[in-house]
């Protein structure tokens, strides 16, 4: 079988740092910061050889800069080797007494700024607004949309591809990487799309986009068995409309004949006959349904309020 997506791929490397991250001084600070924040918003770290805490956020920023691919740039200062130039800027107000301090410039002037030590994502939240306030956004948003877009017109293999490029360049990102366990699972490659999910960083294994994913593919191969019955689940609840195991079946076959508004029906019926059969199984399946489609889905959206309707009149 021809692998679609690799997850145990790493990550190419990320845009050139060539020009967008470099040491400066007080001899080109005008040029590096003041006139390149003109074009792009300009990042400067004011760190110190003896400070612990520049240690780590100065890996951080580099990170996120390159990841930025061109957007942002920045500019490391050593306030030791530039005291005059920290003296001058502490006159205007900044507050350099202490470091890390990162101040950000755009059209010649401060934008914003933030002292210590934050951690990575808190480092990618400064710089995309600081893309906002400049009129752009990080290329990840890019492709998200672009990937977005995809999905909405039908092309799972190009949105395959650019979820794959997202999750690549932001490993952590839960929402690129259940895109990727999507557009596998509407290419009919469902054991790569549970790959995926499989390979998910622990820092992300619970979010809440993976689960939906996992629930979506669950779906998929429950719904496949059920599809092919959906006549005798309705023979059988001819026969007895008391038969809730055949109804839940019915409505997982509905799904999966992406008719979710006749699959919602058959689950509040069974949970108007009987909602405690089964430990509450019919809800429980209208449940998966709602984080299968999203909750944003109309149908999930028409789902929860008949199933309010349904336990609190």
């Amino acid at each position: 079988m021809e692998v679609l997506f690799d997850p145990a791929r790493q990550a190419g490397p990320g845009a050139a740092a060539d020009g967008l991250i470099k040491d400066g001084d007080q001899k080109t600070f005008m040029q590096d910061v003041v006139e390149a924040s003109r074009e792009v918003p300009v990042l400067v770290d004011f760190w110190a050889t003896w400070c612990g805490p520049c240690k780590t956020l100065t890996p951080a920023l580099e990170k996120v800069t390159k990841a930025a691919g061109g957007r942002v740039r920045l500019v490391k200062i050593d306030i030791d080797k530039n005291r005059q130039l920290v003296a001058q800027l502490t006159q205007m107000g900044l507050p350099l007494q202490s470091v890390p301090t990162v101040v950000a410039f755009w059209q010649g002037q401060i934008l914003d700024l933030f002292q210590g030590a934050l951690p990575e994502s808190e480092v990618k939240r400064f710089v995309e607004g600081l893309l906002k306030a400049a009129g752009g956004q990080m290329p990840g948003a890019d492709l998200m949309a672009e990937a977005e877009a995809a999905v909405a017109a039908g092309d799972h293999a190009a949105a395959l591809e650019l979820f794959g490029a997202l999750s690549q360049q932001e490993p952590e990102n839960a929402k690129a990487l259940a895109g990727v366990a999507r557009a596998l699972l509407a290419l009919g490659e469902e054991d790569q799309a549970i790959a995926v999910l499989d390979s998910a960083p622990a820092k992300i294994k619970d979010a809440a986009e993976l689960t939906a994913a996992r629930s979506a593919i669950e779906l998929e191969v429950e719904g496949r068995r059920a599809k092919s019955m959906l006549a005798e689940f309705e023979n059988r609840l001819a026969a007895d409309p008391d038969d809730h195991a055949a109804r839940i079946d019915l409505a997982i076959a509905l799904n999966a004949a992406d008719n979710r508004e006749a699959a919602v029906d058959a689950l509040i019926e069974a949970i108007r006959r009987d909602r405690a059969w089964n430990e509450e199984a019919a809800r429980k399946q209208l449940l998966k349904f709602f984080e299968a489609w999203g909750f944003d889905d109309p149908a999930s959206k028409a789902g929860r309020r008949k199933l309010a309707g349904l336990l609190f009149r």
